[in-house]
C-alpha cells in the first residue's frame, strides 16, 4: 500500500515538471523547482494530509519557486514573454502537427496557454485550474474559450493558406 506522500505527492512529480517548464522554458530550471518543492512537500507531510487541496499548495509552492529563479537571476520580464529555440519549447519526439500547436501555445497570453495547457494537456477540471492558479472558475473558461477560439482561426487560416499555394 502507498503511503500519503507516494499517492498524492509524488505521483505529481511530471505534472509539476511540466508546469514548471511552461513557465520557466529551462529543462534544468523545471527540475531543480520541482525538487525544491517536493522537499518542501516532505518537510510538511504532515500537513499536508489535512489539507482539502494538497495538489493546490504544491503548485503555489512551484509557481512561488519559479518566481525565485527569475528574481535570484534578475531576469524579471513576464514569464513566457522571453525568446527560445525551437528545440527548448518544442519536444523533437512530437509529431509535425503537435508541434506547430505548441508554437502556437507560446504566442498566446499567459494566462489562457496556462490555462490550455492545464485543461487539454493535464486534463484538470476547471475547479482544479481556478485553484491552482488562484482565479475564478468564470476566469478559466474565458480564458479557455479565448485560447481556443485564437487556436481554431490560426489553425483555419493555415488551412487555407495550404489550399491557396
Amino acid at each position: 500500500m502507498k503511503t500519503f506522500f507516494e499517492a498524492q505527492i509524488w505521483s505529481m512529480k511530471d505534472k509539476l515538471y511540466r508546469m514548471a517548464f511552461l513557465w520557466v522554458k529551462d529543462r534544468d530550471v523545471a527540475n531543480d523547482a520541482v525538487q525544491e518543492v517536493l522537499e518542501k512537500a516532505w518537510a510538511n507531510k504532515e500537513a499536508l494530509q489535512k489539507m482539502d487541496n494538497p495538489a493546490g499548495w504544491l503548485v503555489r509552492v512551484l509557481k512561488n519557486q519559479c518566481l525565485q529563479h527569475f528574481r535570484q537571476d534578475k531576469k524579471w520580464e513576464p514569464i513566457g514573454e522571453r525568446e527560445f529555440a525551437e528545440s527548448e519549447t518544442v519536444d523533437t519526439d512530437f509529431p509535425e502537427a503537435y508541434k506547430r500547436v505548441f508554437r502556437f501555445l507560446e504566442t498566446l497570453p499567459d494566462k489562457q496557454k496556462e490555462v490550455f495547457m492545464l485543461r487539454e494537456v493535464e486534463g484538470l477540471t476547471y475547479e482544479e485550474i481556478a485553484d491552482y492558479l488562484e482565479i475564478s472558475q468564470d476566469q478559466v473558461k474565458v480564458n479557455l474559450f479565448r485560447a481556443r477560439k485564437t487556436l481554431r482561426e490560426h489553425l483555419l487560416n493555415k488551412a487555407n493558406h495550404g489550399r491557396k499555394n
